[in-house]
């Protein structure tokens, strides 16, 4: 029945579309819209999980995907009720829709706002020197290579002749400056190099590189807005474009700046994070839209306002909340400039040969502009190729730029395409490339510098659990002083954030059981005074602790309820036969713990048995885990295994565990967990306790093998499969 009103329902909507296939008003463009960016999302999430499975960057499957679909492969194949197909091509020289073509300029506004958010102005500052000749010689050589390169190439393969100012030519050499950093900063990041002089100088240069591509961008539009007006470009023309679109920027960047607490503290009054960050991303659009009035790019005044308020204590919150809208447009835009190309393009020579022409000469651009004049700053050659290498890659802002040139008819498709073959390529060169460089430990320096970025403040405490304890309290403590708390570990397990309360920033992490501090000397003082504070207010909940608690009705309520069949399938999975003792010998709790300890190691092999003997016996003595009914499950954290393991054993006259009760316990689980990675600690513990109820307790009692414990506690398991 079910099956045959699913086909029903899909015969009425396929009958529908077929109906309004036709009718090409606004109801059926929204429609075609709403189907095309479901299609989208999926296929651009499809290509990036396969991408990274095989370890290549997940923009490069949502690139490869937005060609599939796109309207020169699958989107263009005829269906019922939509003769064109999902993606008919468009007029003009875009092939997609307006409509589709204006959720990817909101993508790219949202995705350079996010970018100026990101970038850190104190470590441009810092690094400024060394940053600036890696991102100026760059640009500058990138520019020229990628300019004179175009006109060069193009003259012996599409038999064109261009201009130093010719458009294609200017947009050409622009697109050859941009840089992707980000697929650098995750190799240096898992490398951990993120910190060493080659990371901090490529993110620094990458910083400057960005800037001065924008400012690049901006002059080249006015100069080719200038030229089809006139006909002609003079240079005073040129330098007076270069002086608006300087002023322009630079006046925008200067006052967001000045003003940024300001607009902080206006944002600030909305309360609710949600709100401040859709509040903010609102004013970047609202400044994209001045800029493109100004005749400048609408990414421009994103970026601009991201960079603003990069020096709130809210960015951070800002960048946090938008994820959520990052992770659904940025995946569209990448996937829509994929859809832009026509793969057949790729099967011509001139195409292949421009691109692959572009994308040597985009590499010998930054491997020049970015590796040799750092030669001048202290770096050796091993240096100077890791940060020119770490240059390479292409991505984002350079897609902005060629959809920007197609989209305004300043690039052809065949050029469009080279530049996608450029991208694509450079993400599969740089990355085994830059690995390569760093497999060497040797120093890029030719003198060594040992300082640190910021100081380091390190507090050891004597275990993991103690350490983690505190960490909570400490972020607790600061959350209450006001700061904005901002996560930044990728994994639920890694503790990294960052405290922010107007100018003051302070780094945190755990690691093992130190708690870690990184700050500026004028913070160190802060950061000690609310680590006594923190410990302190620790002693006194540890006082309270000492005063005597109910511990006999908080351990009841873990048996208090009778067990589900699913309960006991549960704890099943954690059972073999090998680690099942009907017949224990010992006579004392620590004879039994030992016992059941040499059992679980001659089946699981721990690499140190001591190690989790201390963590078992320790938990003993804190409280003892004699429960009631006869049942007692000795248990500890130790990082001897990586998951939950368990023995149980049984002694039928039994002995004295220091029960609950006070009865003599004869059934004892034993498990152990890992201490530093996750494991359903607490969820086996209750479901444990549920699953040996007072059946399955007497059974166990009356059995004379370990066969007949296993045929008991597995009774969940069904048609040789764990249920």
């Amino acid at each position: 029945m079910k099956k045959r009103l699913m086909f029903i329902a899909c015969l009425a909507i396929t009958g529908s579309i077929y109906a309004s296939g036709g009718e090409h008003d606004l109801t059926h463009k929204m429609m075609l819209l709403m189907m095309q960016l479901g299609v989208i999302i999926f296929a651009a999430k499809i290509g990036s999980m396969l991408c990274e499975k095989i370890k290549v960057p997940g923009v490069l499957g949502e690139i490869t995907a937005g060609m599939i679909v796109g309207p020169y492969m699958l989107g263009g194949l005829h269906f019922p009720g939509l003769e064109n197909g999902l993606f008919p091509i468009a007029e003009g020289i875009l092939p997609i829709s307006p409509e589709l073509y204006g959720i990817c300029s909101l993508a790219a506004i949202v995705l350079l706002f996010i970018v100026g958010l990101e970038t850190e102005i104190e470590l441009l500052i810092k690094y400024s020197i060394v940053g600036g000749v890696v991102g100026i010689g760059g640009v500058t050589v990138s520019f020229l290579l990628g300019n004179y390169g175009t006109i060069l190439m193009s003259e012996y393969i599409f038999n064109q002749h261009l201009t130093f100012l010719s458009p294609p030519a200017l947009l050409m050499g622009i697109v050859s400056t941009a840089t992707s950093v980000g697929i650098s900063a995750r190799i240096l990041s898992e490398r951990k190099k993120l910190d060493s002089p080659e990371g901090v100088t490529i993110l620094a240069g990458a910083v400057i590189d960005d800037v001065l591509g924008i400012i690049l961008l901006a002059v080249g539009l006015g100069v080719i807005s200038s030229s089809k007006e006139s006909g002609t470009v003079e240079w005073g023309a040129i330098g007076l474009i270069a002086g608006k679109a300087i002023a322009i920027w630079l006046g925008a960047t200067v006052i967001g700046l000045f003003f940024s607490q300001k607009i902080g503290f206006l944002l600030k009054q909305f309360k609710d994070r949600t709100v401040i960050a859709i509040m903010a991303l609102g004013m970047a659009l609202i400044l994209a839209g001045l800029f493109e009035e100004a005749k400048l790019a609408m990414v421009i005044g994103a970026y601009v306002m991201g960079l603003s308020l990069s020096q709130t204590d809210i960015s951070r919150v800002i960048m946090e909340k938008l994820d959520p809208i990052k992770l659904l447009l940025v995946p569209i835009f990448f996937a829509v400039m994929g859809m832009l190309v026509d793969p057949s393009l790729f099967l011509k020579s001139e195409v292949l040969m421009f691109g692959i022409g572009f994308t040597v000469i985009a590499a010998v651009g930054k491997l020049i502009g970015c590796g040799i004049p750092v030669l001048f700053c202290n770096f050796n050659f091993r240096g100077a190729l890791r940060i020119g290498v770490g240059m390479l890659p292409k991505g984002e802002v350079t897609l902005i730029v060629a959809g920007i040139g197609l989209a305004n008819e300043l690039l052809s498709p065949e050029l469009f395409g080279a530049i996608l073959l450029t991208v694509l390529l450079t993400m599969f060169i740089a990355p085994p490339a830059l690995i390569a460089t760093l497999k060497n430990p040797a120093s890029g320096l030719r003198k060594s510098d040992n300082k640190d970025l910021e100081e380091r403040i390190v507090f050891s405490f004597p275990n993991i659990q103690t350490t983690e304890l505190l960490a909570s309290n400490v972020i607790l403590a600061f959350t209450n002083e006001e700061f904005y708390v901002h996560s930044l570990g990728n994994k639920i397990r890694e503790k990294v954030y960052q405290f922010r309360k107007d100018e003051m920033v302070i780094g945190f992490r755990c690691d093992g059981c130190e708690i870690i501090f990184e700050c500026k000397k004028d913070l160190i003082t802060f950061v000690n005074t609310a680590m006594i504070e923190v410990v302190a207010e620790l002693e006194v909940i540890m006082q309270e602790l000492k005063k005597p608690i109910d511990k006999k009705n908080i351990a009841q309520a873990m048996q208090s309820q009778g067990a589900s069949s699913d309960q006991k399938a549960q704890f099943a999975n954690y059972i073999t036969e090998e680690c099942l003792l009907y017949d224990i010998q010992g006579n004392t709790k620590w004879e039994i713990i030992d016992e059941l300890l040499d059992k679980l190691n001659s089946h699981w092999k721990l690499d140190d048995i001591e190690d989790a003997r201390k963590a078992v016996l320790s938990r003993e003595k804190s409280m003892s885990t004699g429960m009631q009914f006869g049942l007692a499950i000795p248990h500890g954290k130790t990082d001897v295994v990586d998951k939950i393991i368990c023995v149980i054993g049984v002694k039928k006259q039994g002995i004295d565990f220091d029960s609950l009760d006070k009865v003599p316990s004869n059934i004892f689980v034993l498990a152990l967990s890992p201490a530093s990675s996750p494991a359903p600690h607490m969820q086996f513990m209750s479901t444990m306790s549920q699953a040996l109820d007072d059946a399955t307790r007497n059974n166990l009692l009356n059995c004379n093998s370990n066969k007949e414990m296993y045929n008991i506690l597995t009774e969940g398991i069904k048609n040789g499969k764990r249920t």
